[in-house]
């Protein structure tokens, strides 16, 4: 059998599972999944053993970084506290680790493909039923994981050191501080009442109270996979980034276009917002006070943009017609428009609106209708 080059020992995948049955399993064929450091492999195993497995991976190149060592125990201690300590299936099932070689054996969630595999495909009215099941999936996982931050913590150390704080304040926190100095290079400086709202916005999200869930870092919809057809059974995937914060923050996604997207529409009109707030209320009732779930959701719109905004030095050199230039300046509407209807932080919306405007005159190309269905489809991709 050819091994692709950079990939895991598969000596020391077949021991590990030999070992676990007790009897000999062997690679009969492997597949890579490009662009990840995850693969399906086929096995030839007397033992119970299901005849496809996927392995998950630190690519060499990777091995030395300062994240890879923590990313890989979060993915193992993370589905491991949904599937054995919790007993939901939202999440792959853990067949097997080697934290020394750095790879992890999970569940083949095959026939199932990545969502946003199926929007690129077919539009995102072909898949509305999919839609759905993604915005339950988020409001289910954060309901299920409220309150258990002690279990999950406790199965995460017995891996290694981990802060808790760090999870709850996210890992792209730091990029906000960039995105103000860009406002107020554009002629846009934060201050005031608006800054009297962030800091409001930040202390919502860094003390969630109730809202205290489990997240697995990276809400957008390639990392959710469902049937193409028939029941949309949805399971959640890559938990590298996992940790206990705001469970809004995986709300956002709904609201406000992520890196892949143009325009992701009005939740509350496709139905997104009530699938997705309803199972979330399931474990979180303080889902149900329009008030406070408003200004965390609004908060943490306002924090998401805020991190994208930081790119704006870099959009700023490309050509005419980039649609990340367009992908910018929907996701500050988006959040404005979110937390204006929200009915919270008037003054920090009217900032991120006038950042909003300086962009659309600064690059005129980009200046559009993003609410014009016809141009800008739901989930039509950028490129």
């Amino acid at each position: 059998m050819a091994v692709p080059r950079g990939i895991f020992r598969v000596d020391a995948l077949q021991n590990l599972l030999t070992d676990l049955c007790a009897s000999p399993v062997a690679v009969d064929r492997l597949e890579r999944l490009e662009p990840w450091a995850v693969a399906r492999v086929r096995l030839r195993s007397a033992s119970a053993l299901p005849c496809s497995v996927v392995v998950k991976w630190i690519p060499d190149g990777q091995r030395e970084a300062r994240s890879a060592p923590w990313r890989l125990r979060n993915e193992l201690a993370a589905l491991q506290f949904l599937t054995e300590d919790l007993g939901i299936d939202l999440a792959p099932r853990v067949i097997a680790a080697d934290t020394a070689a750095r790879f992890v054996v999970l569940e083949d969630l095959a026939p199932r493909v990545p969502l946003d595999q199926l929007l690129r495909r077919d539009g995102a009215e072909a898949h509305g039923d999919r839609l759905a099941a993604f915005a339950r999936a988020r409001g289910a996982l954060s309901a299920a994981t409220a309150g258990r931050a002690e279990t999950y913590y406790a199965r995460r150390a017995e891996l290694g050191p981990v802060d808790p704080a760090a999870d709850r304040a996210g890992r792209l926190a730091p990029l906000r501080a960039g995105a103000i100095e860009h406002a107020s290079s554009l002629g846009v400086p934060l201050g005031g009442r608006s800054a009297h709202e962030l800091t409001s916005a930040l202390d919502e999200l860094a003390a969630p109270g109730p809202f205290l869930a489990l997240s697995n870092g990276d809400t957008e919809a390639n990392n959710i996979l469902l049937h193409a057809s028939g029941p949309a059974e949805a399971r959640l995937i890559d938990f590298e980034f996992a940790g206990y914060t705001h469970a809004l923050t995986d709300a956002v996604c709904l609201y406000v276009p992520g890196p892949a997207w143009l325009a992701v529409g009005d939740p509350a009109t496709t139905g997104l917002a009530d699938q997705y707030r309803r199972a979330l209320a399931r474990g979180i009732p303080e889902a149900e006070d329009d008030r406070r779930y408003g200004h965390g959701l609004a908060a943490a719109c306002v924090s998401w943009t805020l991190i994208r905004l930081r790119r704006f030095a870099l959009l700023d050199t490309r050509p005419p017609g980039d649609h990340s230039r367009l992908q910018l300046i929907a996701t500050l509407e988006a959040a404005a428009r979110t937390a204006q209807t929200c009915r919270t932080l008037p003054h920090l919306t009217s900032w991120i609106r006038r950042i909003a405007a300086v962009l659309r005159h600064r690059w005129p190309d980009a200046d559009q209708d993003f609410a014009d269905p016809t141009r800008f489809p739901l989930y039509r991709a950028r490129h």
